[in-house]
């Protein structure tokens, strides 16, 4: 099968497709015959400063997410040619993942799905919209009525959460660096959007978020917190102001009263959450988003654009094409 490899820390350009044997089926595991992958920005960093860890198991094909069919359903609850999609739970990292034509994979992680969606917009839920659903849903418990302010509007899990926050009868705020985006933001179901210039708690808002999913991160995470009512809810999912921590958190004195802080991590998707995931975009009539699609054989010019984040949206590798060339 084709297969993109890393075998250390490396450059966007020194991605390549080489050849690998075709995984051997094994208990508890299942062969999925991949479609299509979506790209996320935890794969460029792992390319880019984690590959020579111990805790990445290389040489390893990346990719934490896929779509695609069952192609043998060794001992588990599948049936060959199941409809399917993966993801995280160690995929890409300790065993190989979706950067290639057939993954080998916990059953565990594989879920499958009643969809009508083509591969490559089904491509685009796994990681992002169970991201953003997962955040709204566990974390904040947002209800009909509530008011939630998007901070990182703009990036693929924030876009996601607009759509399925309003969807699940929500009030939308979308915070963003340029106005230019606004448009945008309001058609995906933001009610207004404001310009986020790292201090939105002194901003005049319209309306006060009772609710926060904050996706710039520690960076601007005091504010969000003082940005909400009280009583608040505030998730912290994501990282895309490049600082990972706050450093001498002090969880008394920086955590306003009344105000209760949470941080969602993916990394163990269950049923139940991926079923109510993909009811709500059934019922909604949600189309996934998605801004670019490269061949698997495009892999180099695909993480250049992902390591710069000049994609404006998610970024998908059709797999399928290289099924196809065979």
């Amino acid at each position: 099968m084709k297969a993109v490899v890393i075998n250390h820390c490396c450059k966007a350009e020194d991605l390549k497709v080489s050849e690998l044997p075709l995984p051997k089926v094994k208990p508890g595991w299942v062969l999925v015959k991949i479609h299509a992958a979506g790209l996320n920005h935890s794969e460029a960093l792992m390319r880019q400063f984690e590959a020579d860890s111990d805790y990445i198991n290389t040489p390893v094909v990346p990719g934490i997410e896929c779509v695609g069919e069952i192609a043998d359903a060794s001992d588990s609850r599948f049936s060959n040619g199941d409809r399917v999609i993966a993801l995280m739970g160690g995929m890409g990292r300790s065993f190989n993942g979706s950067y290639a034509e057939y993954a080998l994979l916990p059953e565990k992680i594989v879920f499958g799905v009643d969809t009508d969606l083509d591969w490559i917009s089904l491509a685009a839920v796994p990681e992002t919209y169970y991201t953003a659903y997962g955040s709204l849903q566990e974390c904040l418990l947002l209800q009909p009525g509530d008011t939630l302010l998007v901070r990182g509007a703009t990036s693929t899990v924030g876009k996601a959460a607009i759509q399925l926050a309003k969807a699940m009868g929500a009030t939308v705020i979308g915070a963003c660096r340029r106005e230019q985006s606004f448009g945008e933001l309001r058609a995906l179901g933001a009610d207004c959007c404001v310009t986020d210039d790292a201090h939105i708690s002194s901003a005049a808002l319209p309306v006060k978020p009772n609710k926060a999913l904050e996706l710039v991160g520690p960076k601007t995470l005091a504010d969000t917190m003082r940005t909400v009512s009280r009583p608040g809810y505030v998730c912290n999912t994501g990282i895309l102001g490049n600082q990972f921590t706050l450093p001498d958190f002090d969880p008394i004195k920086q955590i306003p009263n009344g105000v209760f802080l949470s941080g969602f991590f993916s990394n163990y998707p269950t049923r139940q959450v991926i079923n109510e995931l993909f009811g709500l975009i059934a019922r909604a009539h949600i189309r996934p988003l998605y801004s670019k699609v490269f061949a698997l054989d495009e892999i180099a010019e695909a993480h250049t654009l992902l390591e710069r984040g000049g994609a404006g949206g998610k970024i998908i590798l059709n797999i399928s094409n290289a099924h196809e060339q065979k």
